[in-house]
């Protein structure tokens, strides 16, 4: 896995925690949770174009925010007490296997 992809996973771990900083403000708004959320917004955007710079456009968004939904309905499962209904976690599997299908026909990066 070369560095491009490494970036781009690494963007999906900020935008989980991107997303889980909009829920942050919405329990405590306030100049810390705000400005996290803008922060992280920066970063997330500078290292997904980075990636893009290796991995084509189209596939890194699609792993991007697929990876992102992902995991972020798991925190919310898990910690908001989210709906776990097997339908839901089916369609989550489905967005991997599209986001392995993706990865796999990409071609070298």
């Amino acid at each position: 896995m070369n560095l491009y992809w490494v970036v781009l996973l690494l963007a999906v771990i900020v935008e989980i925690a991107w997303a889980m900083s909009l829920k942050w403000i919405q329990l405590s708004p306030g100049v810390l949770s705000i400005g996290t959320s803008l922060v992280l917004t920066g970063l997330n955007m500078l290292m997904l174009s980075y990636a893009m710079r290796g991995i084509p456009v189209g596939t890194a968004y699609a792993i991007w925010t697929g990876l992102g939904a992902v995991g972020i309905t798991l925190i919310g499962i898990v910690f908001f007490k989210d709906p776990a209904n097997a339908s839901r976690l089916a369609f989550m599997a489905l967005i991997v296997v599209g986001i392995v299908g993706l990865k796999l026909t990409s071609g070298p990066a």
